[in-house]
């Protein structure tokens, strides 16, 4: 097989139950892109994981690379420095991916013009509350460009930029996208949104917390980027002492 173009960096922590449903979807994926004779590679970033992740991650024969500090930028940024591919991509181990996520990934950096990107995503499950939490979210995501489900782009922007900011806990892919954006405008490149390739991303925290939960959750996020708390007690609840 060629070198690696493109490489997806999971983090995982304890992702024994979701990881195989993502590892299946990606490998559809795989297989459509590398019919096109170029080839691609999976890296799950193990964040101290307790169950068999590193198990499972072997299994679907993906790299398991241990990061051991329980952060997830740390995590992203440990699979990004064993990548191979000159294109680094980022999922979360709880979501699905779309069978056309490379070709779209390919196609949206073909252009010179285009510094980054993400594929957006959906819900597997809707109701009141989370229509409401998701609508909130949009014009945010609008005004921006900023979007989540897998995130792209080149290795050289992403080691230009510096990669994931390890001192935050929590938003460290809202500021990549910043710091990408950034880096584009002087370039005079944007950020692309591709949005016919979106993932479908589990509703495990809503499940878990509660239906309207977010609200709360989002104003808590939006105060800790600038600057005006830390709430680390509820860092460390709602994203890092979850039930797995």
């Amino acid at each position: 097989m060629p070198e690696p173009r493109i490489s997806l960096i999971i983090p995982a922590y304890n992702e024994e139950k979701f990881l195989p449903r993502l590892l299946q979807s990606v490998e559809a994926a795989r297989l459509k892109y590398e019919s096109t004779g170029r080839a691609m590679e999976v890296i799950v970033a193990d964040n101290a994981s307790t169950d068999g992740t590193a198990r499972v991650a072997a299994e679907r024969g993906c790299r398991a690379v241990p990061a051991k500090n329980r952060c997830l930028a740390a995590a992203r940024n440990g699979g990004a420095r064993v990548a191979r591919g000159e294109i680094l991509a980022f999922v979360d181990a709880d979501f699905q991916i779309h069978p056309q996520t490379f070709l779209a990934i390919e196609e949206a950096l073909g252009s010179e013009k285009v510094i980054a990107g993400a594929s957006g995503a959906t819900l597997e499950r809707w109701s009141v509350g989370i229509a409401v939490s998701f609508a909130l979210l949009m014009p945010f995501v609008w005004m921006t460009g900023f979007d989540t489900g897998v995130v792209f782009c080149r290795r050289a922007d992403f080691e230009a930029v510096g990669g994931y900011d390890e001192r935050r806990r929590i938003a460290e892919d809202v500021t990549l996208l910043l710091a990408l954006r950034r880096l584009g405008r002087s370039r005079g490149q944007r950020l692309v949104r591709v949005t016919r390739v979106k993932a479908i991303a589990s509703t495990r925290k809503f499940d878990e917390f509660g239906e309207w939960h977010y609200l709360k959750f989002m104003g808590l996020a939006a105060a800790y980027l600038l600057g005006l708390t830390k709430f680390e007690d509820t860092i460390e609840r709602y994203w890092y002492r979850v039930r797995r």
